[in-house]
């Protein structure tokens, strides 16, 4: 059998992941907090699906361009601010940010609002890069700019600005 019959062929038992509104891993970052929808482990690690909450008046990361995977953004409620090197972007509830690999971009919540919304990566490569930024604080340790970017370089990520 070759390997896309494989991927068409009819299941046995359905493969359904129903995350509930309350369920899904929390990941904390500082005054961001995500909630992991999908982590890629029920889409054979092509898709993972993230909520996330970005306090007012919070910087995103540096900017940076991913080599291996699109990132998408859905403005659920607030807005941010994406600069797409040196454009910027207002991006208010109902919008998508679709980010192909290779484009250096980063994201803020420059409002006295929080931004609420959901993050898509494909293939799902990324999730990981959170939870160890979670490490880093859970040992205790300050997270750094240059932690981030150490992180950043583990999943196929590079700065794109001035901290290249």
């Amino acid at each position: 059998m070759t390997d896309a019959a494989k991927t068409s062929a009819p299941q046995t038992e359905p493969a359904v992941s129903v995350v509930g509104p309350d369920d899904g891993e929390m990941i904390v970052l500082g005054t961001t907090r995500m909630r992991v929808l999908e982590d890629g482990s029920h889409t054979e690690h092509r898709l993972a699906i993230a909520e996330s909450v970005l306090a007012p008046h919070t910087s995103g990361p540096p900017q940076h361009r991913h080599a291996q995977h699109d990132e998408g953004f859905y403005i659920v409620s607030g807005t941010l601010r994406f600069t797409v090197g040196d454009k910027d972007y207002e991006a208010t509830a109902g919008t998508l940010v679709m980010v192909p690999p290779g484009v250096p971009h980063t994201f803020a919540n420059p409002t006295d609002q929080p931004a609420v919304f959901l993050s898509t990566f494909t293939p799902d490569l990324y999730v990981q890069y959170f939870r160890d930024l979670q490490n880093v604080i859970a040992e205790g340790r300050p997270l750094t700019p240059q932690d981030n970017l150490r992180v950043m370089r583990r999943y196929a990520t590079e700065p794109a600005g001035r901290e290249a």
